[in-house]
């Protein structure tokens, strides 16, 4: 997959093709908070909760993490 900003949205259906845009956005954020190493990078490059599109420096550090989808 080509490393861009990513709506949180597009990046969860990609790991979960197989689901609903919410299961597959609650199974991401899950992956994310159970990572404390992914989740403190991805606060370290400025991720928030409340934002509905990855950075492309954020994207990186998913990638790094959890593979690409």
């Amino acid at each position: 997959m080509q490393i861009r900003p990513y709506s949180k949205t597009e990046l969860a259906r990609a790991y979960a093709p197989k689901l609903t845009d919410g299961s597959a956005l609650n199974r991401l954020s899950r992956w994310l908070h159970r990572n404390e190493t992914l989740y403190t990078a991805l606060k370290e490059a400025g991720y928030s909760e409340r934002q509905r599109i990855f950075s492309i420096r954020q994207v990186r550090i998913i990638f790094e993490h959890l593979g690409e989808p």
